[in-house]
């Protein structure tokens, strides 16, 4: 074996890890790119970001705007029971499910006249994590994998780019873009980053020779289907190879946490996807999405919707709180999406049904301007009566907020031009 590994030449001995370990690890980890896509073009762009990180919350199956940013108090009995209640912003009000982001409304922006052209959850999810409608011939970047590829990462051990909770199969992953720009996918936020651990028989030196060995057997194959894509992977087992050994590793360890912080978030799965959230980011990692379903509330719309509510209340509020007293909040911006509303009437389950074409998002920190509502829908939430947003102009303000350039086309494999949010417009006025 020292043999063999000694007869490789100094080219070969860099790309052993390129080459190896998806067969050791099974980990996927985002690589920092060493020359940032568009980096001499749009320098002046990318140097100013109102936000340096983002932490987006992804509420699967659809919010009941209704039901929590955009009640309707003064409509029949048959929209629901829910009240509303004042927020510390004087003419704002929320429902009474959300007394604690009513309290801290002063940092948030809600948007309620979002409108979707697409009313499956399928095709509604993969319009609001891309911009873009499904096709069966291309996969679309999200947000995290665009942040990953124009700007790079910040730590260079830990991944730029995590998922918290749902699907790791979930649409928004790299798209077109290299493989190394994916999210790494946590699916219980309580465990950790698993499988990072050598085995007990194995040490550092078996270690360097089964990477070896594995690298002399794929070289035939990667000398002979040499492409960027198949060099990505190579960067991603690299990368996974140095966090094995990184102290950073702590950024997912929720036990690091003080008890009475993590009371604040909560025991559900979702309070702790976004303490780790927190964590992540504080570390380094720029773009984490935590994701919460069961919001699909065809049927008992109204006992479902309170029970979520409060859940969201409380870890939101942990959130906002925590990360502006860690001085955090200016820096990161929170997403609170969704893929469509639901419905102003309510059906014979008692259930709302599927509603593209007027709902509600919110935004904080990450340089917006707190205390303010943009947009409405006429007196029965069914429909946008001002300030219609759409799917990629959302995107585009979370990119815009970024810094990155919404502009700057990409050319896919194919030699289509896309860009970071199709023709989305960033809202600016919010900042």
């Amino acid at each position: 074996m020292d043999e063999d590994l000694n007869k490789l030449d100094d080219l070969s001995r860099r790309k052993f890890l390129h080459y190896t370990a998806r067969t050791l690890l099974g980990v996927g980890l985002a690589s920092m790119s060493s020359s940032p896509l568009w980096a001499n073009a749009t320098a002046a762009r990318l140097s100013r970001p109102l936000a340096r990180n983002v932490i987006y919350i992804y509420l699967a199956g659809g919010m009941s705007h209704l039901d929590t940013f955009d009640p309707k108090p003064n409509t029949k009995a048959e929209y629901g029971p829910v009240g509303v209640i004042p927020t510390n912003i004087d003419g704002i009000q929320v429902s009474e499910w959300l007394p604690g982001l009513a309290k801290r409304m002063n940092h948030l922006a809600l948007i309620r006249s979002m409108t979707s052209t697409q009313g499956a959850h399928e095709s509604g999810t993969y319009f609001m994590r891309t911009s873009y409608a499904p096709r069966g011939t291309i996969q679309h970047p999200g947000l995290g994998a665009w942040l990953m590829s124009m700007s790079g990462k910040t730590n260079t051990t830990l991944p730029g780019n995590v998922r918290i909770g749902g699907s790791g199969q979930t649409p928004g992953r790299e798209g077109f873009l290299e493989k190394r720009y994916a999210p790494l996918f946590i699916g219980n936020p309580d465990k950790g980053l698993r499988h990072v651990k050598l085995h007990k028989n194995v040490d550092e030196t078996e270690l360097q020779e089964r990477l070896a060995l594995a690298q002399m057997m794929d070289m035939g194959f990667h000398q002979k289907y040499s492409s960027k894509e198949v060099a990505s992977y190579g960067d991603i087992y690299e990368e996974a190879i140095k966090l094995m050994t990184s102290e950073d590793l702590d950024a997912f360890n929720l036990r690091k946490e003080p008890d009475h912080v993590r009371e604040r978030y909560g025991n559900s799965s979702f309070g702790k996807g976004c303490l780790l959230a927190r964590r992540l980011v504080e570390n380094g990692v720029r773009y984490v999405e935590v994701n919460k379903g069961g919001w699909d509330t065809h049927n008992d719309n109204h006992k479902q919707v309170e029970i979520l509510s409060y859940e969201i209340d409380q870890v939101l509020s942990a959130l906002i709180d925590d990360l502006y007293w860690r001085g955090l909040l200016d820096e990161t911006l929170i997403v609170v999406a969704t893929e469509f509303g639901r419905s102003p009437s309510i059906n014979r389950n008692q259930g709302r049904d599927h509603h593209p074409r007027a709902f509600s998002c919110m935004l904080a920190g990450g340089g917006i301007n707190g205390g303010q509502v943009f947009g409405a829908t006429d007196e029965h939430g069914g429909e946008v009566a001002e300030k219609a947003v759409t799917i990629p102009d959302f995107n585009a303000t979370i990119a815009y907020s970024l810094g990155l350039p919404t502009d700057q086309p990409v050319m896919t494999p194919s030699g289509r031009p896309m860009t970071v949010a199709d023709k989305g417009e960033p809202l600016r006025m919010l900042f």
